[in-house]
């Protein structure tokens, strides 16, 4: 190295651990409730890595409505493997249309230079579940494929 800092952008982070919070959304939720979600970027350092999932998920009873969950998880690559913790929190309900504008509020109060969440129609369907988790090209244990 030339001695210069490393950006915080090319900090590794923990790479299996978004697949490992989508893996643990899935088990807790089921993914026939999910209809959306929106997956803020991770913030990274070195080893380290914490982020944030938002979820619309469909109300029994209720089609007009969604509950709003967010998953937050932190991760660090450690020298005997990885540690993983979750956390989670049901924010309240909203019409779906209403959804997308919560989201850029939540995005504009962060007082971050934080981009908008990709987000990710599911719409309960697990292949399109599936085809999200391998687009991080991980298997369902989170290693790496070959």
């Amino acid at each position: 190295m030339d001695g210069q800092p490393v950006p915080r952008s090319a900090d590794p982070g923990v790479p299996e651990a978004l697949p490992r919070a989508l893996i643990r959304l899935r088990e807790r939720v089921g993914v026939e409730r999910i209809d959306r979600l929106w997956i803020f970027t991770p913030v990274r350092n070195g080893r380290r890595e914490r982020g944030l999932l938002a979820v619309s998920l469909f109300r029994d009873g209720a089609p007009e409505r969604r509950v709003i969950l967010t998953q937050t998880y932190q991760a660090e690559e450690t020298g005997r493997g990885v540690t993983f913790d979750t956390g989670w929190m049901e924010e309240g309900e909203a019409p779906p249309e209403r959804l997308p504008g919560v989201i850029e509020g939540v995005v504009r109060r962060s007082g971050e230079d934080q981009p908008m969440p990709r987000e990710v129609e599911i719409g309960g369907s697990a292949p399109r579940f599936e085809e999200l988790l391998e687009s991080y090209d991980l298997d369902f244990l989170g290693a790496p494929r070959p």
